[in-house]
């Protein structure tokens, strides 16, 4: 019962956000909006593809999947991916997975991730210089205290692990068995195949139904642009801890779009519209299908 609290919670905090959505939805092209929730179903297999790359042993498949569209909506409602993490850590428990070693899987996924989604917008940067102004995104005037903060972070983490013998072994330890462990799935082609393949394909089917949704609004921008713009902003609000990025992504994505060349009043549409699909109306019956997980033993 308590995912459903929290989703209600959820909901009724954003209750403005939902009714904007759906009265968009209404007025947009229903076919593309239709492909839109295709490509959505197909993120969840993406994930299960790529959290099975992760890991040496065989998952079972079906529950793999479920687990993966649970996860979505543990995902938004805690901060920065923790409920995402916490389900398949729970999950590849279960399934007999070490924690040691399903911690280095986690550790994986995120990496190739992070690393896919990175390459993917610096690619179509490259193809398309002019698709979007990254200054839009992150102002001049933000880069003074963000680097020297960032730098200042890794600093004082170095520092600690070299002075504190306590964190210095666990991290230690960790570092050993997380590479350990990517050397034994890359050592196997199906599983590299399936951590990269997937890594790549959940952003750019992301990108793909924004894409969709931009075409069922007529939202005057390009394709490519589009999906730049996409890339861009979860690249630029991967660091604020809002749960599912609720508020953070809507407005990083807004400004993407407009940046690329898109109407105010059109992107916002376009994004509300998005986030309906990807979020909103997942939400519930992932809810639904963790409680059940949860009661079967699944995770």
């Amino acid at each position: 019962m308590v995912p459903l609290v929290l989703v209600t919670v959820v909901a009724v905090r954003h209750r403005s956000v939902l009714a904007d959505g759906f009265g968009l939805l209404g007025r947009a092209e229903w076919p593309w909006l239709l492909a839109a929730v295709g490509a959505t179903c197909l993120t969840w297999v993406a994930a299960a593809v790529t959290r099975q790359g992760a890991v040496v042993e065989r998952l079972p498949g079906r529950r793999l999947l479920a687990t993966q569209f649970a996860a979505g909506a543990a995902n938004h409602l805690l901060p920065t991916g923790l409920g995402a993490s916490a389900v398949n850590l729970r999950f590849m428990a279960v399934c007999g997975v070490p924690l040691a070693r399903s911690s280095a899987a986690l550790a994986l996924y995120l990496l190739a991730e992070c690393v896919a989604r990175l390459t993917l917008l610096t690619a179509l940067l490259l193809a398309f210089p002019g698709a979007l102004r990254l200054g839009t995104l992150l102002p001049e005037s933000a880069t003074g205290p963000l680097l020297p903060a960032v730098a200042g972070a890794v600093l004082v983490a170095g520092l600690a692990l070299l002075a504190v013998r306590r964190l210095r072994r666990p991290v230690l330890s960790f570092l050993r068995t997380a590479l350990g462990e990517a050397r034994r799935v890359h050592a196997l082609p199906s599983r590299a195949l399936a951590l990269w393949g997937g890594s790549f394909a959940f952003p750019a089917l992301q990108a793909t139904v924004l894409v969709l949704v931009g075409r069922a609004l007529s939202l005057p921008v390009p394709v490519a642009h589009m999906a730049v713009a996409y890339l861009a902003a979860t690249v630029a609000v991967a660091l604020v801890p809002t749960p599912g990025g609720i508020g953070s992504v809507e407005a990083a994505l807004v400004v993407a779009l407009v940046a690329a060349g898109g109407p105010v009043a059109v992107a916002t549409a376009v994004v509300l519209a998005f986030r309906v699909i990807t979020v909103w109306l997942p939400l519930l019956p992932g809810a639904l299908t963790l409680g059940a997980l949860v009661r079967l033993k699944v995770i």
